[in-house]
């Protein structure tokens, strides 16, 4: 039988140990819910792309014709090609951030998220044999110590004994005046 303070020690242990597992194990669909919606958002800002650059153009088809045209409108078409301009930089750096969210974020995420799952649940397995042996290994160690506190305790009676009787025969021992064993002194014995 173990002592119940090591017994509390390795079970608290053990316990600390599952409960991680079990946060890691919860975490997962989390994981999963944030990549579906980042591949949804990524999607988004895909089509976002598509229709401004579809916007875009027939834009710059209107600034081209009001360009192309005599009197005042030619400098609206110059503006409004300027405007079109400014609008593909955005439409460049909104498709550089949905590139990099897929590449970056998204594509690696999906790859270590299976890759966890695994390995929690190898930890987990992992883990179970190897508390289930240690707790028969400290139980063990524990039933062994008891046995030879046993033994200990026996042979120190038995030593203890020993060790009087040899000081009460002793020649020449003044433990003898003192102590008696078996109401037999030194002088009885002679």
């Amino acid at each position: 039988m173990m002592e119940p303070a090591v017994e509390r020690e390795f079970s608290a242990l053990g316990g600390l140990f599952q409960h991680i597992i079990s946060d890691l194990k919860n975490s997962a669909p989390i994981w999963e819910d944030f990549l579906f919606k980042a591949s949804k958002f990524h999607g988004q800002l895909r089509s976002t792309i598509l229709a401004s650059t579809s916007f875009l153009d027939s834009f710059q088809k209107i600034a081209d014709m009001a360009t192309s045209t005599r009197g005042a409108t030619k400098e609206i078409g110059s503006a409004l090609t300027r405007l079109c301009l400014r609008q593909r930089s955005v439409e460049a750096k909104l498709q550089i951030f949905a590139n990099a969210l897929q590449e970056g974020l998204v594509g690696p995420l999906q790859e270590k998220v299976e890759e966890w799952k695994k390995t929690v649940n190898n930890l987990d397995k992992e883990h179970s044999k190897e508390y289930k042996r240690a707790k028969q290994d400290l139980k063990k160690k524990s039933s062994d110590t008891l046995k030879l506190q046993k033994k200990v305790r026996k042979g120190w009676f038995v030593f203890a004994t020993c060790l009087l009787c040899c000081l009460c025969f002793y020649p020449g021992s003044d433990f003898i005046n003192e102590v008696s064993v078996n109401e037999y002194s030194y002088g009885d014995l002679k």
